[in-house]
């Protein structure tokens, strides 16, 4: 990972106010492998690089952590907990345990998804590569970045897909979206010849 990419994708990435309010607070909520994530990120820097403000057409703020604990009710309370810990936020925070994703997944969307195995195994598997992003911060302030395929084509303004779980039909419908929401981008194609089952990084 380039130091001096890096240092600009969390320069991009903190000039969204809730950004940063989300990554001073998250430490507090007391849960392990979490980082803040997807759109929050890669859409804050096409905001940047558009000129336009950097919240600009972001629906929501993915808030991912893994915790071996896959109860419902586990989950609920620390849903629960971060609400009051980000009610101050004007946004919508999604949070979610990674451990679950697969227990939940077929039911909503019909096929089957595998176990993730952290949080950033379930990062690694979002639609496009250009959406594999992700910040966290310890409680010393010290931010860290997940950044598996780099940063060239999200300074390119380009979307990748990533055809290793996600359906064809989640990718083809974000890039739609996208490439509305955001003029400047371009977008590869499917792959043909790769095969596509389940998931979407929400």
């Amino acid at each position: 990972m380039n130091a001096q990419d890096e240092q600009f994708f969390l320069k991009c990435v903190q000039a969204n106010p809730v950004n940063q309010q989300i990554l001073h607070l998250a430490p507090q909520l007391g849960v392990s492998d979490w980082w803040l994530t997807a759109g929050a990120l890669f859409q804050t820097v096409w905001n940047v690089l558009e000129g336009k403000e950097p919240q600009n057409g972001i629906r929501d703020y993915d808030f991912f952590y893994f915790d071996e604990d896959t109860s419902y009710e586990a989950e609920d309370a620390v849903i629960r907990r971060a609400k009051e810990l980000f009610k101050g936020i004007d946004a919508e925070i999604e949070v979610r345990n990674e451990a679950r994703v697969h227990m939940w997944y077929e039911e909503h969307f019909g096929v089957p998804a595998i176990p993730f195995t952290s949080s950033t195994d379930a990062i690694d598997h979002f639609a496009a590569k250009t959406c594999c992003f992700a910040v966290t911060r310890d409680a010393h302030g010290q931010i860290a970045t997940y950044a598996p395929h780099g940063f060239a084509d999200l300074f390119a303004r380009k979307i990748v897909p990533n055809p290793v779980l996600a359906p064809r039909e989640v990718y083809e419908a974000k890039i739609k979206r996208w490439l509305s929401q955001w003029p400047s981008l371009s977008a590869d194609p499917w792959p043909e010849s790769k095969a596509s089952t389940n998931i979407t990084e929400g």
